[in-house]
């Protein structure tokens, strides 16, 4: 059983004042919060260690180099990716998607059939739109149900020898939904495909093991499994990652440059130009270390508590719906109350110092479907607490009382 006390105490910002009020922060599901282990991370960094990388001959250099690339095995074995080199520093979620979705430019041609789901984040849906513009390719969509699942069966019919590419996100930011992520892998590989997921909701919550999904590609942001904004990674199968072309040109990613010709370097630096965001990436270890000693399974089962809770909870408001009703969720609550704007809760939310989100959480084909503008979003994360849920309820009461 996690010790919540203990735990709400390596988070200074929990100890912060909004508009007079205690912060309940219920946005984890944008941004989880830093324990101060990562922050001394980052300030242990600047103060001792601060020098490019990969380059120097000096000590600092090396340094630096050091604890850069023990974060990267450190983010391999957490993912039990089969090489160091697979990682693939990036600046985030949505720089990894791109990076791939650019390699697949030279390797889709017109009439290839590329498959999104219909619960994607914008991050896991432009960037394919913008390929198919290049390439001519196709973009199919998975349908989902009422209850913010996937139809597999509809999935299955769209899978043909055409299909190159399936991309899904293995957790909705918007609705919590868990994916049947494995399901969507075989399946797709029984024709062909590859696949790419995005993890960026899911590694809050789970450990994903790649080699036991035999996922292509998977991807995630270290702000959301409390690390530093502007740093993230791309799992990629070294096969697939030898075939992509580099995404952009600099130093670093070559091998050897003339003005006739540049050869590019090896995995992983072939596609980690210039400067990274070295400090981000080793913070980014230290913070999976963080998480991994409170422990996933313990962190799973507490957050599956605080949903079933607020769900119990927040039901009993007259007029309150919850969206994505899915029996494999994890801990968001989107939902709304009849005949008020969802960011009007959030407003009255916020003087009560509850951060909430409010709108369509970037996933406006979604909003679309139920046919509502959007939702509040609460989110929770394993530092929170049942008080603070009960904080959100008296909210809720409140602003409805106010805006009925």
């Amino acid at each position: 059983m996690l010790n919540v006390d203990k735990i709400r105490g390596d988070f200074p910002i929990l100890n912060r004042k909004v508009n007079g009020k205690p912060l309940v922060y219920f946005d984890n599901a944008a941004t989880s919060q830093t324990p101060q282990q990562v922050i001394d991370a980052i300030v242990d960094y600047y103060s001792n260690y601060n020098a490019n990388i990969h380059r120097g001959v000096h000590t600092l250099s090396q340094e630096a180099t050091d604890l850069y690339e023990q974060a990267r095995i450190k983010i391999q074995k957490h993912f039990n990716a089969k090489y160091s080199y697979e990682i693939i520093m990036t600046s985030g979620t949505t720089h990894s998607i791109n990076l791939v979705a650019n390699g697949f430019s030279s390797l889709l041609k017109k009439g290839d059939e590329i498959i999104v789901s219909a619960l994607e984040h914008h991050s896991n849906i432009v960037p394919w739109q913008m390929l198919c513009e290049r390439t001519g390719a196709i973009l199919k969509v998975i349908p989902m149900n009422e209850d913010g699942e996937l139809i597999l069966s509809e999935y299955e019919t769209l899978l043909s020898e055409k299909t190159k590419l399936v991309f899904v996100n293995h957790i909705s930011n918007a609705l919590g939904t868990i994916n049947p992520i494995k399901t969507i892998i075989d399946k797709a590989h029984q024709v062909g495909a590859a696949v790419l997921v995005d993890g960026a909701q899911a590694c809050p919550h789970l450990v994903p093991d790649v080699q036991a999904l035999d996922v292509d590609f998977y991807v995630a942001s270290a702000h959301k499994i409390c690390g530093p904004t502007g740093v993230g990674m791309l799992y990629g199968k070294e096969e697939w990652l030898n075939k992509l072309p580099p995404y952009q040109g600099g130093g670093e990613m070559i091998a050897e440059v003339t003005f006739e010709k540049t050869t590019y370097a090896n995995l992983p630096h072939k596609f980690e130009a210039g400067t990274p965001n070295i400090c981000g990436g080793i913070a980014f270890g230290t913070a999976l270390d963080y998480m991994n000693a409170i422990g996933f399974d313990s962190i799973e089962a507490y957050e599956k508590e605080l949903l079933e809770y607020g769900t119990q909870e927040l039901l009993k408001i007259e007029g309150l719906k919850i969206y994505g009703t899915s029996v494999q969720k994890t801990s968001v609550i989107s939902f709304n109350i009849e005949g008020i704007h969802p960011y009007d809760i959030g407003t009255i939310l916020d003087k009560m110092g509850i951060a909430v989100r409010t709108g369509h959480h970037c996933a406006q084909p979604i909003m679309d479907f139920y046919n509502i503008p959007g939702t509040v979003r609460a989110s929770f994360a394993f530092y929170n607490t049942k008080a603070e849920i009960d904080a959100l309820v008296s909210g809720v009461k409140k602003a409805k009382m106010m805006l009925a």
